[in-house]
């Protein structure tokens, strides 16, 4: 069902003068989560941005209850917090917030292993493509040729592909979506909260501190990174694997930007503009990636995903 915006609720669930950087899209993206699934929320925070967002105890400028954990227990300590109010009797929305350090990195084989138990929680990765809070540091879904401070001259791999990680689990529900799109997103969340198992959002946060751009530009480099066939919105729901309607646009190639519109406005990808071969092993980085998401599309279109992976 589309989100209407006008019936979407106008409380302040991120405070005024929090601790997050201009145009930052944590907070933008915690907003969102509110919108979508109203007050019945607990956060689960591993350490990252969002952290230090909130601000110094006892206060919070987030107007949610949050769990702070460690930056490798953001998944079984949600397990653990979902099961203590199963048997309360208390019917919450567990939500792990967490970023790509503490998903696809540290925090992996607890986000694997929630997902291989079907635990009842939801994951969202906040995707910034580096440790942001701790100085921007590469991680492993850093995307190929980004600058950070431990790769100056640029990333020599390409991001892991952790959706598509997450859809291998066969869980019930896997889907991608960004900041630059919040309608998108808060349907996505809400076709989420009405699954029982384990559900993953994988959500794109461009940052403006670690990515070299201008903070009024975050939903626009969200946009774009859809738009250039870079970033594919998708859908994996008990078994069946479907391209966002946003996302379907850019299957085809015609209706893709170049993708030097992307990186011309960042700073973190400033050294590859002079360099057309770097720029064209981006570009076969998108139509590998696209060739994968054809291949799941016909795999999957009717079904079945949660069987073939068992058989397996």
């Amino acid at each position: 069902m589309a989100v209407n915006l006008k019936a979407l609720p106008d409380k302040k669930y991120i405070m005024p003068g929090n601790a997050s950087c201009p145009g930052c899209p944590e907070s933008m993206g915690l907003r969102y989560v509110k919108m979508a699934l109203g007050d019945n929320v607990v956060l689960v925070i591993p350490a990252g941005c969002s952290s230090v967002i909130q601000g110094i105890a006892p206060r919070s400028g987030i107007n949610t209850p949050i769990l702070n954990i460690v930056f490798a227990a953001g998944a079984s300590a949600a397990s653990g917090l979902k099961a203590a109010y199963e048997m309360l009797g208390k019917d919450y929305h567990v939500v792990v917030w967490a970023g790509d350090g503490g998903t696809g990195d540290i925090g992996f084989q607890a986000l694997s292993g929630a997902a291989e138990r079907d635990e009842d929680i939801i994951y969202i990765c906040v995707d910034n493509e580096a440790y942001m809070n701790t100085g921007i540091q590469r991680s492993s879904l850093t995307p190929y040729g980004a600058w950070t401070t431990t790769t100056w001259t640029g990333k020599k791999e390409h991001k892991k592909n952790v959706p598509i990680i997450l859809v291998s689990h066969g869980v019930k529900y896997v889907a991608t979506a960004t900041v630059g799109y919040p309608t998108d997103f808060i349907e996505k969340l809400r076709r989420a909260s009405k699954i029982k198992g384990f559900r993953y959002i994988h959500l794109l946060a461009p940052c403006p501190v670690g990515w070299r751009f201008d903070p009024s530009l975050t939903a626009r480099i969200g946009q774009l990174a859809v738009k250039t066939g870079l970033y594919p919105l998708f859908e994996y729901v008990n078994g069946k694997f479907r391209l966002s309607p946003i996302g379907r646009r850019y299957k085809d190639p015609k209706n893709r930007l170049p993708i030097i519109e992307y990186l011309k406005l960042q700073g973190r990808y400033k050294h590859l503009l002079d360099k057309p071969e770097e720029i064209k092993k981006i570009e076969e980085y998108i139509e590998n990636t696209w060739h994968l998401i054809d291949a799941l599309e016909k795999s999957f279109s009717k079904g079945g995903g949660e069987k073939i992976y068992k058989a397996l």
